[in-house]
């Protein structure tokens, strides 16, 4: 490094901002509760059916919305008052959470009511997400977006390190229906936060609803950067999905665990994506963010055999932290593309176009490999997802590179 080359900004940078960091605090402890609430209704699933489509879906449900809505919630995110339209979120699902904390109290819950109530709560995640990920940029400096992106990423990683395990004694020792109590509490300390916030913005200008969904849809169609961006996210979305959506199967019928055994692989997961969160940056400024999301998605494909092959715990725990960590350097990387290529007028449109795409693809890989587990077996399923994550990483890398470093970039 020169010495007119400025260092690199510090990885915790952003806690410099009050803002960020009370939002950072409450958004962890939301994070755990949502992780609770995860496990909690996957295990419950297991013991509602044998079926393996209908356990996968309870991951698809969490992010078909997010495919159907999110583009709309982008619309929302950019014509309303952001921190508005995360309270009105966040208020929904703590209202849903408490729903079904009641239902399963009273032993009146069923497959499809689960289902029901796993797509309402993602509703108010696809509501939720682009006004989140639009807001960063009021909490903190330009130079510091990219590190705030990776802590929130962290923070969602810390949760989902720490929830699972968590979720899964809680299930054990008391119960789901006090897990899915617990979630509905969660929420109480973020939407305090948001109230209390109060950011200084330009109010925005309202255009109609499908004319501000066609703006953005054009400007992603029309920038190739970002449309490179959207096909990476959609191919490791398909593929990466059949992890998260058949481990509860796995886990039961394969290692014949118990929900805190689903937890602690969980867990596992989640360290390993901070470990992924903690190295990515200088990773990415390093060998540049192509080589990143490809070696990560071939790293998450590998993951995936000893997952298909063996029965042995030890193994699939390991094999969760590896995939953990490709898997958080790899949304951590096209996330940051995307909010670095992105206009500020349509940046909710963006991010929402972005989300969509991406866990449009996971909802879409998680039936796919679910219906592959009934139909076949679940290694077949898991071998699968190996396959096309390989195959689909090699081919991009020189089909659909990612944006170079200043390729298409409006932020500094």
């Amino acid at each position: 490094m020169s010495p007119d080359t400025p260092p690199p900004p510090s990885a915790l940078a952003p806690f410099r901002y009050p803002a960020f960091r009370a939002i950072w605090i409450a958004n962890l402890a939301s994070n755990m509760g949502s992780m609770i609430q995860s496990v909690a209704a996957a295990w419950l699933m297991t013991e509602l059916t044998q079926s393996h489509l209908l356990i996968a879906l309870v991951q698809a449900g969490a992010t078909i919305p997010i495919m159907l809505l999110g583009i709309f919630a982008g619309a929302i995110a950019d014509n309303f008052d952001r921190r508005r339209v995360m309270l009105a979120a966040q208020t929904g699902m703590l209202i849903v959470s408490a729903l079904l904390t009641l239902t399963t109290y009273l032993d009146a819950i069923t497959p499809l009511t689960l289902l029901f109530f796993t797509l309402a709560v993602g509703c108010g995640t696809a509501l939720n997400g682009p006004a989140w990920q639009a807001s960063v940029r009021l909490q903190v400096g330009p130079k510091d977006l990219p590190q705030a992106i990776a802590l929130n990423t962290i923070a969602f990683n810390l949760a989902r390190s720490v929830g699972p395990a968590l979720g899964g004694m809680l299930v054990a020792i008391v119960g789901t229906a006090a897990a899915f109590g617990l979630n509905a509490l969660s929420y109480l300390a973020l939407i305090v936060v948001l109230l209390r916030w109060h950011p200084e913005t330009v109010p925005p200008r309202r255009t109609p609803m499908l004319t501000a969904i066609a703006a953005g849809i054009r400007f992603c169609a029309h920038s190739d950067p970002v449309r490179r961006v959207l096909i990476r996210g959609f191919a490791f979305g398909f593929g990466a999905a059949g992890f998260q959506a058949l481990l509860p199967s796995l886990v039961r019928d394969r290692l014949h665990g118990t929900e805190i055994i689903y937890g602690l692989c969980l867990a596992a997961f989640g360290a390993g994506s901070i470990f992924g969160a903690l190295w990515v940056g200088a990773a990415r400024r390093r060998w540049g963010s192509d080589r990143v999301v490809t070696v990560a998605s071939v790293i998450f494909a590998a993951a995936m055999l000893p997952v298909a092959l063996t029965a042995s715990l030890p193994w699939v725990m390991l094999a969760a932290f590896v995939a953990g960590g490709a898997w958080v350097s790899t949304l951590t990387s096209l996330n940051v593309a995307m909010q670095l290529r992105s206009p500020e007028d349509i940046l909710g449109r963006c991010l929402s176009i972005y989300q969509a795409v991406t866990f449009g693809a996971m909802a879409l890989g998680a039936y796919t490999l679910g219906l592959i587990a009934d139909l076949a077996s679940l290694p077949a399923a898991i071998l699968f997802s190996a396959g096309w994550l390989i195959l689909s990483a090699l081919v991009l890398h020189f089909v659909a590179p990612m944006p170079r470093r200043d390729e298409g970039r409006l932020l500094p």
